[in-house]
């Protein structure tokens, strides 16, 4: 039983079981999934650029999956930058917060969710969104009150 079981496991971790990649270029945002998707720091148009860039910092240092919102509205998870092997957290992601950057890579799609490997970022025209004119800083607290 116990060799049968293993040799399920091996088969079904073999490359033939992938389902198979699509080179992309894609156009977007680096955004933080977590603030995205739940709305705990408001509706969609107030967690992504410079209004929200502190808390995506905070929340990829924290361990939470970048995403990388295309100028369409489709997400795509972020599963590795280049040669940053850090899903999350990683020093690549945590310059890229909030900037609008031009991504080459491979996406991959299972169960309605987009995720794309980037093998390069062609351009990074920084945090173009301008947020904070009109939402402030996301969350309030980002940035403390002198005392």
């Amino acid at each position: 039983m116990r060799l049968t079981l293993s040799l399920l496991l091996t088969s079904l971790a073999l490359p033939g079981w992938a389902s198979e990649g699509t080179r992309v270029q894609v156009t977007g945002e680096i955004i933080d999934t977590w603030c995205y998707y739940s709305g705990v720091m408001g509706g969609p148009d107030a967690v992504v650029g410079s209004a929200h860039h502190t808390c995506a910092l905070w929340c990829s240092a924290g361990g939470i999956p970048v995403g990388l919102l295309a100028e369409d509205g489709t997400v795509y998870m972020v599963l590795k930058i280049a040669q940053d092997d850090a899903s999350a957290s990683g020093d690549t992601q945590l310059s890229l917060a909030a900037h609008t950057v031009t991504a080459d890579g491979m996406l991959y799609e299972r169960d309605g969710q987009n995720y794309i490997v980037v093998n390069e970022v062609v351009s990074d025209a920084d945090i173009e969104n301008r947020t904070h004119e009109d939402y402030g800083t996301i969350p309030s607290f980002s940035f403390p009150e002198p005392k």
